[in-house]
């Protein structure tokens, strides 16, 4: 893919990522709606699973150790998910010699919906399992309602992720500074 010189540099004069799609033109092209690749948005989703699952499981290991409630547990788990699934990003574009307010700026553009869309796809089906949100970590039926939602959310997600990218969206933002 032939990239342009700005391609380094997809920041308004502000310092705000995207801002006027014209410096992430030569990238989104490549990932136009036809373009954006099952692979690619496969492993931006899976990127973001990982944060994701470390933050759930941490949260609701930490939670129901605990003995917290349900609600406190869950909302433990989804705080926990977001930052992790966050971190990736941002350590990631920081690397890349990105300042850290502008870091952060690529972490929510990069990562915000498919977080989302997977906590919510996550914690509804641990919501709905009989008897999941009473598990302990100790029993199958914790791991199984947490990691079946997971696996459920990754599958859901993927096309979220695809579309997104295919339109220069989501984790397309953060692959400019790979």
């Amino acid at each position: 893919m032939a990239h342009s010189s700005n391609h380094h540099s997809p920041h308004s004069p502000d310092g705000a990522p995207g801002a006027g799609h014209g410096a992430h033109a030569p990238h989104a092209a490549g990932h136009g709606a036809a373009g954006a690749s099952w692979g690619a948005a496969a492993k931006a989703t899976l990127h973001c699973l990982t944060g994701c699952a470390i933050g759930e499981i941490l949260g609701m290991a930490i939670g129901t150790a605990l003995m917290w409630g349900n609600v406190q547990t869950m909302v433990l788990a989804i705080v926990l998910a977001f930052v992790f699934g966050y971190s990736f990003t941002l350590f990631a574009v920081r690397r890349a010699g990105l300042d850290f307010r502008t870091a952060v700026k690529v972490a929510l553009a990069a990562d915000t919906a498919s977080i989302a869309v997977m906590e919510l796809v996550d914690n509804g089906i641990i919501a709905v399992v009989p008897g999941a949100m009473d598990a302990h970590v100790d029993e199958g039926l914790f791991w199984g309602a947490l990691l079946g939602g997971l696996a459920i959310a990754f599958l859901i997600t993927t096309p979220v992720n695809k579309w997104m990218i295919g339109r220069g969206k989501g984790h397309a933002v953060a692959h400019a500074y790979h």
